[in-house]
């Protein structure tokens, strides 16, 4: 089975919205997760969804999959008090609900809205034939890595760098595995499952994504989405 374990875990602090999450805030008449979990529903290789949520909008998100049929949805935990920790939730709900051997998983955030079909194909694929599938954009500005955080150690060469987005995607077993290996060590709030799983030594493939797959973290974020579905609405750009 393919598995979509997406986490929506967070309150969003950066993005100042008045009285929701920011997974909720409504864009052309539906909240942002559930244009999120409409293109995994709609996906065909895609056979689950496991979601894991803030406890006190489980029920609010119970209706919204009523609403909108979202009948993939076959799961929606809680989210935990770390990243990490909503991720662990929903795969282990994934694990519960449909089975560990031969699932790939893939993590996704519950803001970002403008994954596209192909580069779900794609992690798809790339689990099977390399066991992994880190979805990645381009980087269209030089990145610079820090040796104290005020002077500049290395500048990475652009057309070896990327950045690392979503979906991350991996064998329901092998993510899993290495989840609980952490926590037991005590480690919960790992930046990403692509730098824990490089920390459990797996050499990871890259998928390559489009630069409009944007996460919404911030107001600017949220505005920008906007104009990005209005475009795709008004076939103005082909993003």
């Amino acid at each position: 089975m393919n598995i979509a374990v997406i986490f929506a875990g967070g309150v969003g602090r950066r993005m100042n919205a008045k009285d929701k999450p920011k997974q909720f805030l409504v864009v052309h008449g539906k909240p942002i997760i559930v244009h999120t979990l409409e293109i995994f529903q709609k996906h065909e290789e895609i056979d689950g969804i496991a979601l894991a949520c803030l406890e006190d909008w489980i029920p609010y998100m119970e209706e919204l999959k009523e609403e909108y049929h979202l009948t993939k949805l076959g799961v929606i935990t809680k989210g935990g008090e770390t990243g990490q920790m909503s991720i662990y939730n929903a795969l282990k709900a994934a694990a519960d609900t449909y089975g560990i051997e031969e699932n790939i998983v893939l993590i996704h955030d519950g803001v970002r809205p403008l994954i596209d079909d192909q580069t779900i194909t794609d992690n798809i694929e790339a689990v099977k034939q390399y066991g992994s599938a880190i979805t990645c954009g381009p980087a269209i500005e030089s990145v610079v890595l820090t040796d104290n955080g005020s002077d500049i150690a290395t500048v990475a060469p652009r057309n070896n760098s990327r950045v690392a987005k979503a979906p991350e995607s991996f064998y329901l077993k092998d993510i899993l595995a290495a989840q609980e290996d952490s926590i037991a060590k005590g480690i919960t709030d790992e930046i990403d499952s692509c730098a824990l799983m490089a920390h459990h030594g797996m050499t990871m493939h890259i998928v390559e994504g489009g630069a409009g797959n944007i996460k919404i973290t911030t107001p600017e974020d949220f505005y920008m989405f906007k104009a990005i579905y209005d475009s795709r609405e008004n076939s103005q750009l082909d993003t």
